[in-house]
């Protein structure tokens, strides 16, 4: 069984304002064991980053200036995720945020991959508690 655990980062909150993802990073899991395989990549979103995004991820408009488009990696990352489960934290976000940016090279929403959100796994499992990726590291000591 193959998922792939996946996070963004991005310059804002909103895709339908212009915001754009900056990083993707992603680690494959077999049988719920990590395989060795990673796909990580920085890009140019061909804007400015919002002081408040780069005050949660400190990545700066300068790092971004020479990485790559995401039109230059959309083919890799697809490959790379293929139509296995995307496990997520706070899913909703990274997905409207990754089907805007195929939208805008002309590539197809992922509606193939089942997605698995931890964030409404912790609200579930651990009603009232705090459910951020911090919080539930500090409940699992990782």
């Amino acid at each position: 069984m193959r998922e792939i655990i996946l996070d963004t980062e991005t310059t804002g909150l909103d895709p339908s304002q212009g915001d754009r993802i900056v990083e993707i990073g992603c680690l494959e899991l077999v049988n719920r064991l990590p395989s060795g395989e990673t796909f990580h990549v920085y890009i140019n979103p061909q804007r400015a980053m919002s002081a408040e995004a780069e005050a949660v991820h400190g990545i700066s408009d300068a790092f971004l200036a020479d990485k790559p488009k995401f039109a230059d990696i959309a083919e890799g990352f697809l490959e790379f995720i293929g139509t296995d489960p995307l496990v997520i934290h706070n899913a909703a976000f990274d997905m409207k945020f990754l089907n805007a940016e195929l939208g805008h090279v002309g590539r197809a929403s992922l509606e193939a991959n089942p997605i698995i959100d931890t964030l409404a796994m912790a609200r579930k499992r651990f009603p009232g508690a705090p459910a951020s990726l911090d919080a539930l590291c500090r409940r699992f000591g990782v």
